[in-house]
C-alpha cells in the first residue's frame, strides 16, 4: 500500500479560471499566477495516482482567506471523497486566521474528511499571533483526534514562491505549544528533526509529530532520508509528493536508490500513514 500524504486538488472551476482568483487572494497570487503552476481537478490526480502506482492520496484544497472560497473548495474535497473513498482520503484547509476557521474545522471532520490541512502562514512567519489563530481548530483536533498538516520551511538557502519567513525556533514553539495534538510538518518540518539530537526535552516535544517529504527532490540531497532515519525514526517519516508540484515517481526513484530495507520502505511509503489516520 503506497499513500501519498501531500496533494493538491482543485475545483474544476479554478483550475481554468486561476486568473480571477489572484487579485483578492495575495498567497494564492503567490503560489498559482504563472501558468507553469499547475493546479488539478480530481480526474487528473486519479490519473496520475494510475500512472504512478499511488493506491491512496491525502486530498486538501487552498488556505484562502475568504470563507466562501474555503468552503467550497473543501466541498469539492468532501464530493471527491465519497466519490472515491477508497482512493482519496481528505483534509480541510482554509484561512487559519480566519474567524470562520474554527467552525469550518468542524464543518469538514463532521463531512467525513479525516484531518485538518495544509494550514499556512505564506505572509508571515508562525509568529506570536499565528499560534493564536490556530489555537481554536488545534484544540478541536485535539478532542477528536484528528491530524493537523502545517506548512513549514527550511530558514536558509534560496527563496522560491511559497517559501515563509518562518524560523525553527518559531516551528519549535508550535510543537510546544500544542503538546498533544498529532502534527505533520511539512517540508521535512524546515529540517527540525536535527535536534532530537538534544539530550533534554525535544525528543519529547515531538513525540506527536511526524514530517512529510513534500518538495524533497526540489530541496534536498536523497541521503536526507537515512540521516531522518537515524534522527528521528522511520516510523515518524511519510511520503508526500506536494502533486501536482512534483510526480511521486521522482520520490519512489530516490528511496530505490537508497537501498532501504523492505520494512524501512514499506513504513515510509504507506504504513506510517495508515496508522496516523487510523484507516
Amino acid at each position: 500500500m503506497i499513500i501519498d500524504f501531500h496533494t493538491h486538488l482543485f475545483p474544476e472551476a479554478i483550475c481554468s479560471g486561476r486568473e480571477s482568483y489572484c487579485e483578492s487572494e495575495p498567497a494564492f497570487e503567490l503560489l498559482y499566477r504563472s501558468p507553469k503552476s499547475r493546479l488539478v481537478s480530481t480526474p487528473e490526480l486519479l490519473t496520475a495516482m494510475d500512472k504512478n502506482g499511488i493506491d491512496q492520496s491525502v486530498v486538501f484544497g487552498f488556505p484562502w482567506r475568504d470563507p466562501e472560497l474555503f468552503k467550497m473548495h473543501n466541498d469539492c474535497i468532501i464530493e471527491a471523497v465519497q466519490k472515491h473513498p477508497g482512493r482519496l482520503i481528505g483534509f480541510g484547509c482554509f484561512d487559519p486566521g480566519s474567524s470562520a476557521a474554527a467552525r469550518e474545522a468542524e464543518r469538514c471532520l463532521d463531512g467525513g474528511l479525516a484531518g485538518i490541512g495544509e494550514l499556512a502562514f505564506y505572509r508571515s512567519g508562525i509568529e506570536d499571533e499565528s499560534l493564536a489563530q490556530l489555537s481554536p481548530v488545534m484544540a478541536i483536533c485535539r478532542d477528536r483526534g484528528r491530524p493537523v498538516l502545517i506548512h513549514t520551511n527550511e530558514p536558509v538557502g534560496r527563496n522560491y514562491p511559497g517559501k515563509t519567513p518562518n524560523t525553527l525556533a518559531q516551528i519549535y514553539r508550535l510543537v510546544e505549544q500544542f503538546p498533544e495534538n498529532t502534527i505533520v510538518l511539512a517540508h521535512w518540518g524546515g529540517g527540525l528533526f536535527f535536534f532530537n539530537l538534544l539530550k533534554k526535552e525535544v525528543k519529547d516535544r515531538l513525540k506527536n509529530v511526524y514530517f512529510d517529504t513534500a518538495a524533497s527532490p526540489f530541496l534536498y540531497d536523497p541521503a536526507i532520508y537515512r540521516i531522518a532515519i537515524e534522527l528521528v525514526g522511520v516510523e515518524k517519516i511519510l511520503f508526500g509528493s506536494d502533486y501536482p508540484l512534483i510526480e511521486p515517481q521522482r520520490y519512489l526513484k530516490e528511496l530505490d536508490s537508497l537501498q532501504l530495507s523492505m520494512d524501512q520502505r514499506a513504513r515510509i511509503c504507506g504504513q506510517n500513514a495508515e496508522r496516523l489516520l487510523k484507516t
